[in-house]
């Protein structure tokens, strides 16, 4: 494919961690003239490269929020979009990777995102959601925002009690839910899926978690819980059970909610509007000439 045409056009892969995400973009890159921009929620930030698996390839996006930020979509949205445009006017391909979905979404499209939310609101309405029970807060959500409510079960206390959070902000789940499934994007998209059969994406991720392990991650865990941390990167996998769990109960417990995290990519990979499937377990130079042929033939 001429690459004038090429950098006129933004690549995505997504898929579940430990697909090989990583691998494809790096070889991508190899490949064309192209820059990796990271869609990540927990690569963003410094001072865990083991735990969040971070590039050893330079990559937008990975390594540049301290622990003591709080992250938001809304300002990752603002960086990325800056990030993939200034690849665009170099000339150059921007290839964007992750696991994150609504990272990737925001990176991709214009997401009208709500202001955030004040101090304290979340915990607030999740203090409602247990006060009233799934099925009376439900109802408190449904006389706020219908159509909202409409979207979300009773018994998804995350959803609900993010539907609240975002109608008192001034938005609201259900056009954010509308935009996030469209074909929309910035720029002339391909968007890519790797997927991996869930016995071996096991096997994957056993085998990571005991690398971290070697690798030296309680110690990296142990220093970054010297310094302030913000609620967002307390989220990152890993950092709760390396905290209170001893060793081989902490690698049982983040090899358990690696793979749970991998079933919730795998099912957000399949809504994925015009996604394009390849096999995470072919070599990456190999997934690379797909994507390549497939953009030639866009």
């Amino acid at each position: 494919m001429p690459t004038a045409q090429l950098s006129e056009m933004v690549i995505a892969i997504f898929g579940p961690t430990a697909s090989g995400k990583t691998a494809v973009a790096e070889a991508l890159a190899e490949a064309i003239a192209a820059d990796v921009v990271s869609a990540d929620s927990m690569q963003v930030y410094e001072g865990l490269p083991i735990l969040t698996n971070q590039p050893t390839r330079p990559t937008a996006l990975v390594g540049i929020w301290p622990l003591d930020h709080e992250g938001s979509v809304a300002e990752y949205q603002r960086l990325a979009h800056r990030a993939v445009d200034d690849v665009l006017i170099r000339g150059r391909t921007p290839v964007i990777v992750g696991g994150t979905g609504l990272y990737l979404r925001a990176a991709l499209a214009e997401l009208e995102l709500p202001p955030a939310p004040p101090p304290g609101a979340r915990e607030r309405w999740e203090r409602l959601y247990d006060r009233l029970g799934p099925e009376g807060a439900h109802t408190a959500l449904a006389e706020r925002d219908a159509r909202a409510a409409a979207a979300v079960h009773p018994n998804d206390r995350r959803r609900v009690v993010r539907a609240l959070e975002l109608h008192e902000a001034g938005g609201s789940l259900a056009p954010l839910r509308d935009r996030l499934w469209s074909e929309e994007t910035r720029h002339q998209t391909l968007i890519f899926g790797l997927d991996v059969p869930k016995e071996v994406l096991d096997e994957r991720i056993h085998e990571r978690t005991e690398t971290m392990f070697a690798r030296g991650v309680e110690e990296e865990v142990d220093r970054a819980l010297g310094r302030p941390m913000s609620k967002t990167a307390s989220a990152i996998i890993g950092l709760r059970e390396l905290t209170e769990l001893p060793r081989a109960d902490a690698l049982a417990a983040i090899e358990l909610r690696s793979r749970q995290y991998a079933a919730y990519q795998r099912k957000w990979m399949r809504r994925i509007p015009g996604v394009h499937g390849l096999s995470g377990e072919r070599p990456p130079e190999e997934a690379t000439a797909q994507i390549i042929a497939r953009a030639a033939g866009a």
